[in-house]
């Protein structure tokens, strides 16, 4: 019996580069002052996604409904399963900074992660 056919990931949909940052609370400038509050994240991690507004129409806005606030700025950044993300950190992508609302992996088979974000206003 052959095996079961399993598509590939279309890379061509992760053409987003987006950066994971961290709160760094002893984030210092090179005279040894502390940083302002909007400049003590540091970039963690920086990957390609695949980015999906959510709606207020479809079953993915009632899937994330729950979980999230009805706001006009929340994307579903989608990105290759990746460790050591957490929701203490925030999303850089195209000048905009987005707080992370959720991680979920999708069908828990580490292929891929599904990240709910809230823009910053």
């Amino acid at each position: 019996m052959q095996p079961k056919y399993k598509p590939k990931m279309n890379s061509g949909l992760f053409r987003h580069y987006i950066t994971f940052q961290e709160y760094d609370p002893e984030a210092k400038n090179e005279n040894g002052f502390p940083l302002p509050e909007d400049q003590r994240y540091v970039d963690v991690k920086s990957v390609y996604a695949m980015i999906k507004t959510l709606s207020d129409r479809g079953s993915s806005y009632e899937f994330y409904e729950a979980a999230t606030t009805h706001s006009k700025n929340t994307n579903s950044f989608v990105v290759r399963y990746t460790t050591g993300i957490t929701s203490d950190m925030r999303i850089k992508y195209n000048g905009h900074f987005y707080e992370i609302q959720s991680i979920i992996n999708d069908n828990e088979m580490d292929k891929t992660l599904t990240i709910v974000a809230r823009e910053v206003v």
